[in-house]
C-alpha cells in the first residue's frame, strides 16, 4: 500500500487507496486486507483514457482507514504520516525484506528485457521509500540503487545474478524461467556475434598482410635481379601469384611441399638479403613499396 498509493482525507475521514495494474493483484490486496487486519475493501476499475495506456484497478478502505493506516504502519503512534517504510518493516528480518520488496513490485514494479541495458526497477512514493527499499535489499544480499528520473524516485537492480536471485526470494518462478530464457538466448546471440565479427576481423587482417608481403616480394625481386638462390625465388615468386593465399596454402603450393614456417622463413630471408643490399646501393628498400592502405589497422 506504501508503493501503490497512500492515505486519503475524504469528508474529513482517512480513506486507504491503492492503485494496482491488474486484477488479480488487485483481488489479492483485497483478500490480504481482510485476512491479516480484518478489513473490508472494495475495488473499483478505472477504464483507459487519455494518457492511461491501460486500465488500472483501485482497492480502496473507507470504513476503519484510520485503523488499517495505523496498522499497516502509513501513520505512526501520533497519527502522523510516515514517509518510508514503518519501523518494523526496517529492522525486521530477511521475510519482512523479501515481503517489502514483493508488495514494493507487485505495486509499481517493472522487469525490462534481459541484455545490456536490462535492470529490474521499483518507482516510489518519494526519496525516504527509496532509500528503505534499498536498505532492505540490502539485508537479503541484493546490492540496489536509488535514482531520481525526472523528479520521480525510483530503486533499480542492474545485475543480472541479483535480479535472479530477487526474483527467486519473491517466489516469481515463472517470470524467473522466462526471463533467464530470454537471457541465456541473447547471450548466445551476443557471443555468436562477436566470434563472427572477429573471424572477420582476422581475415581482413591476414589478407592485408599478405598483400603486403607482396609488395615487398616484388621489391626484393627487382632489387636482387639475377642475384637471388633459387629456392629464395621459388618462394617469392609464389607469394606474387598468389598475393591473398595464407602462408599455409604457399606452403602447399610449393614443390615440394612445405610448412607454413618454412615457407614464411624463406621470404623472410628473401625480404633480409634485398634489404642489405639496398641499403649497400642506398637505394629505398622493400618496405617504400608498402602503402598506407597496407598498414591500416582496423578500428
Amino acid at each position: 500500500m506504501r508503493f501503490a498509493g497512500g492515505i486519503h482525507i475524504v469528508a474529513g475521514r482517512i480513506v486507504v487507496e491503492a492503485e494496482l495494474d491488474t486484477g488479480l493483484a488487485a483481488r489479492r490486496l483485497k483478500r490480504d486486507i481482510a485476512d491479516v487486519f480484518g478489513h473490508e475493501a472494495e475495488v473499483a476499475l478505472i477504464q483507459a483514457s487519455g494518457l492511461r495506456k491501460g486500465s488500472r484497478y483501485i482497492v480502496r478502505v473507507v470504513k476503519d482507514g484510520e485503523a488499517l493506516a495505523r496498522q499497516t504502519g502509513l501513520l505512526d503512534q501520533r497519527g502522523r504520516p510516515v514517509r518510508g517504510l514503518p519501523p518494523a518493516v526496517v529492522s525486521g528480518g530477511a521475510c519482512d525484506a523479501v515481503a517489502a520488496w514483493r508488495g514494493a513490485f507487485l505495486a509499481h514494479g517493472s522487469l525490462t528485457e534481459p541484455g545490456r541495458s536490462s535492470s529490474m526497477e521499483v518507482t516510489c512514493p518519494g526519496s525516504e521509500s527509496a532509500l528503505a527499499l534499498v536498505g532492505v535489499a540490502r539485508r537479503i544480499g541484493i546490492s540496489a540503487k536509488p535514482r531520481e528520473v525526472r523528479g520521480v524516485d525510483r530503486v533499480v537492480i542492474r545485475d543480472g545474478d541479483a535480479i535472479g536471485q530477487l526474483l527467486t526470494r519473491l517466489g516469481a518462478h515463472e517470470s524467473l524461467m522466462a526471463w533467464e530464457e530470454r537471457r541465456m538466448r541473447r547471450e548466445v546471440r551476443a557471443t555468436a556475434n562477436r566470434l563472427a565479427n572477429f573471424d572477420d576481423a582476422n581475415l581482413r587482417r591476414s589478407a592485408r598482410a599478405a598483400v603486403a608481403a607482396g609488395a615487398r616480394v616484388e621489391r626484393a625481386l627487382e632489387i636482387l635481379g639475377e642475384e637471388i638462390p633459387d629456392h629464395l625465388r621459388q618462394a617469392g615468386k609464389l607469394r606474387l601469384e598468389h598475393k591473398q593465399a595464407s602462408l599455409e596454402e604457399l606452403g602447399q603450393l610449393h614443390d615440394p611441399v612445405l610448412t607454413k614456417d618454412a615457407i614464411a622463413g624463406r621470404i623472410r630471408r628473401l625480404l633480409a638479403m634485398a634489404d642489405k643490399r639496398a641499403e649497400e646501393l642506398g637505394i629505398p628498400d622493400t618496405e617504400a613499396s608498402l602503402t598506407a592502405e597496407m598498414l591500416a589497422e582496423d578500428a
